[in-house]
């Protein structure tokens, strides 16, 4: 799962218009993974606030072509791979009082649903945007309210932290990004405490060069990602799984 908006749709308005699309492509070295995930990522402010959204693929590699694994399936003698699984999510903030003292303060609607994944799930809450001067680093907190369709919560509620930082220690084209959440699931886990009151997170922290900028081809960049989970998406107890990637800016 991928969720990088660095950016408050007002904040974005501050500074001017500004939309994004990028394709990520990585490569997971998480024990027993080794597949390739794609992700299309969006996000456009407007005058009422902004839209987010990002589709996950993941796909899996020619040995395991034969095995059966639930998902979603594509014939590997016409693409060559086979996706498992896929995510989708769809967010919108809602600001149009940023010139007012709860300017940094935003409405927030979320959706997200996938195959694969136990849930469907709406959210629905408030974000708190800060930033410094000239916005290179930027931190966004969320409070949410998430509704469960397809399982169960002892505690429906989401807080999640969104950050990026650009020209990290001064180096040009050199940008941190990343997200963290954290929520209440009972999930389907063999300890039975876990099933009952399990707490779920999921961290992605991203590093990423620009390196096409040094050859005229500043959409091109280059980085890693390192998953941090506990109790998520079916895994019990806790995770890491580092990736290497490229993302294209359109």
């Amino acid at each position: 799962m991928k969720k990088f908006v660095a950016f408050a749709g007002f904040a974005l308005l501050s500074v001017g218009a500004f939309a994004q699309t990028n394709l990520q492509v990585f490569y997971d070295l998480g024990k027993d993974r080794q597949y390739v995930t794609t992700t299309l990522e969006m996000f456009k402010g407007d005058d009422w606030g902004s839209t987010f959204f990002f589709v996950d693929y993941d796909y899996y590699n020619k040995k395991f072509r034969d095995e059966e694994v639930g998902g979603i399936k594509i014939h590997p003698d016409t693409y060559g791979a086979r996706a498992f699984g896929s995510y989708f999510e769809i967010a919108r903030s809602l600001n149009f009082w940023q010139e007012s003292a709860l300017g940094a303060l935003s409405a927030h609607v979320e959706f997200n649903a996938g195959v694969g994944f136990g849930s469907r799930n709406w959210l629905f809450g408030a974000e708190y945007f800060l930033h410094n001067d000239d916005f290179s680093n930027t931190f966004t907190i969320e409070l949410l309210y998430k509704t469960f369709k397809g399982s169960e919560s002892h505690l429906p509620l989401q807080l999640t932290f969104v950050w990026g930082m650009n020209n990290l220690f001064g180096v040009e084209g050199l940008n941190f990004s990343g997200f963290a959440d954290l929520w209440g699931e009972n999930g389907p886990y063999a300890d039975k405490d876990l099933r009952e009151k399990s707490l779920t997170f999921i961290s992605e922290p991203q590093l990423w060069y620009n390196v096409g900028s040094l050859f005229g081809c500043p959409n091109f960049n280059v980085g890693t990602e390192v998953e941090l989970s506990n109790n998520f998406a079916g895994n019990e107890g806790f995770m890491v799984n580092p990736c290497v990637g490229v993302k294209w800016a359109f």
